[in-house]
């Protein structure tokens, strides 16, 4: 088992962390940027923030009135020479099954977190770590974004990443 420290400084390789220290861990993730087509999946609970992120990636703007997304929307959205393919997938607990499938084969994993969201940041946190561990997934870099950040009642990103 990696400790939350080992989490934040490096991404899951073969069941062991790849630090940041190397320079090939350093051009493994260079490498991400330069390609001409990226897919993410970007997951986490219900009402955490996924389709705003996407929208506000896609057009720039953000808008109160969102839908929950039912199962998963796909979007491609071209900025410069790269062309990001993002997979949203819905969080309700009848969709988290589905989440590896929909995590294998990308180029990373955004799991969004509602660091506003006190009462839902245990199963948060365990939905990730059974995500962790799951074999199919080795490999994938991986961020964890605490969303909803400016909200008063908002966990600290130092909490939020200690507890997470």
């Amino acid at each position: 088992m990696t400790s939350a420290t080992q989490r934040r400084r490096g991404y899951f390789r073969g069941g062991s962390v790849v630090t940041r220290d190397g320079i090939g861990a350093w051009v493994d993730r260079a490498c991400l940027f330069f390609k001409q087509e990226m897919e993410l999946s970007l997951i986490g609970l219900q009402n955490a923030g996924k389709t705003s992120l996407v929208n506000v990636i896609a057009t720039g703007g953000y808008s109160e009135d969102m839908i929950p997304t039912v199962g998963f929307n796909m979007r491609k959205v071209t900025k410069g020479n790269v062309t990001i393919k993002l997979w949203d997938l819905g969080g309700q607990p009848r969709f988290r099954s589905m989440w590896e499938r929909y995590c294998r084969a990308v180029s990373a994993i955004v799991y969004v977190v509602d660091a506003a969201d006190h009462e839902n940041l245990s199963i948060s946190r365990g939905e990730l770590h059974d995500l962790l561990s799951k074999h199919s997934l080795t490999g994938i870099p991986l961020l964890i974004l605490g969303n909803k950040t400016d909200k008063p009642e908002a966990l600290s990103k130092e909490t939020l990443t200690e507890y997470m």
